[in-house]
């Protein structure tokens, strides 16, 4: 699979890490974000002279990059500044952890393909992961479910952050229950329109223990676990993890491996032993589609659904904008194969609210 978005994106990202200005920095990357974000392959906009539009954002020392690689599937410019810059060994580095992240349009491509199995867009009923004002989202709860109720969604889950996590402005749980009371006078405003869920995404310690006890977790509809400290130690974090999904208040693994793109490959586990514990315990591995995380992504996904995995595809979103961040989680699962019925974004209420009940 060539995804020439991406492979310019990246090429652009290496360019701005080895300037020795800021602005040039953040030149390159604006161009590196809008040829990310580009919902069309930038191969299908050269004309029948060969000539290319302008792209906004993109000035010309980056247009060269591109021209370089529709020409030679290269560019030369990237790896001479590259080899003179003396950081080759440190742009390596970044590029092992870009594995597997898809460009916009490879994701519309995903979505569009006829041939791939797994749930459409119009099988999404719901969002596992989103964040407010409460933690560190920039729209209310009930901004959110707005834009839930204007995407067609019959169910969200409302997960801002439990107190573990300081840095996103992590709640603690007097407040996830005043949040829980004012979703629950939301969901009577919505007279069975829309259904909003009380979750809390809970910070997974080193020990594999969670920032909310259990009891307190009990209280919560929909508890996502996720890993947000701790993401580079060097050695097997594999007892962590499986902690975690053998927890009985935890219905959802969130982005599993902690990654980011560029910046770090994430947590290091034997992911089969973990995604067979997560299989055992009926807790669902989540395909976060922020486009910094894709993660899990869709070969790791593979593994996930070997081991009888079901799946949670979230935006991981916080705001209202970022909620098409789940068609990413989307495209990875088509990509990976998995069956829209093992996909619980894509169940019945009623189904999904038995389920939340049985993890308890």
């Amino acid at each position: 699979m060539f995804d020439v978005n991406a492979v310019i994106a990246y090429l652009l990202d290496d360019l701005g890490e080895v300037q020795a200005s800021t602005q040039s920095q953040m030149g390159y990357r604006r161009a590196a974000h809008a040829i990310l974000l580009n919902e069309s392959p930038v191969t299908s906009l050269v004309g029948p002279a060969g000539e290319l539009p302008k792209i906004p954002t993109v000035g010309p020392k980056s247009m060269k990059v591109v021209e370089e690689v529709l020409a030679t599937g290269r560019s030369a410019t990237v790896e001479a500044a590259v080899l003179g810059s003396g950081k080759a060994a440190e742009i390596e580095k970044r590029r092992a952890r870009r594995i597997n992240f898809l460009s916009f349009a490879q994701v519309l491509a995903a979505l569009d393909d006829d041939s791939l199995v797994g749930p459409t867009l119009a099988d999404y009923r719901g969002d596992f992961q989103m964040h407010s004002t409460w933690s560190d989202g920039t729209q209310t709860v009930a901004e959110m479910a707005a834009g839930c109720l204007a995407r067609g969604y019959q169910y969200a889950a409302m997960t801002d952050h439990g107190p573990g996590l300081a840095s996103a402005h992590g709640r603690a749980f007097a407040d996830l229950v005043q949040q829980k009371d004012e979703i629950d006078r939301m969901n009577t405003d919505f007279g069975g329109r829309f259904l909003m869920l009380a979750g809390v995404e809970a910070n997974i310690l080193v020990d594999g223990s969670l920032d909310l006890g259990h009891e307190e977790l009990r209280a919560i509809d929909v508890v996502v676990a996720a890993a947000h400290s701790d993401l580079r130690l060097p050695g097997d974090q594999t007892p962590r993890m499986i902690a975690a999904v053998r927890n009985p208040a935890v219905h959802i693994l969130g982005h599993p491996r902690g990654r980011q793109r560029a910046r770090r490959s994430g947590i290091a586990a034997d992911w089969d032993a973990v995604f067979a514990a997560a299989a055992e315990s009926g807790v669902a591995i989540e395909i976060d589609g922020d486009p910094a995380r894709q993660d899990l992504d869709f070969e790791t996904a593979r593994g996930a659904l070997d081991a009888g995995c079901v799946f949670a595809l979230d935006s991981d979103a916080h705001s209202t904008s970022e909620l098409v961040y789940a068609h990413i989680a989307i495209a990875h699962a088509r990509l990976a194969g998995i069956p829209g019925d093992r996909v619980i974004n894509t169940w019945p209420i009623e189904r999904l609210v038995a389920w939340l009940g049985d993890r308890r």
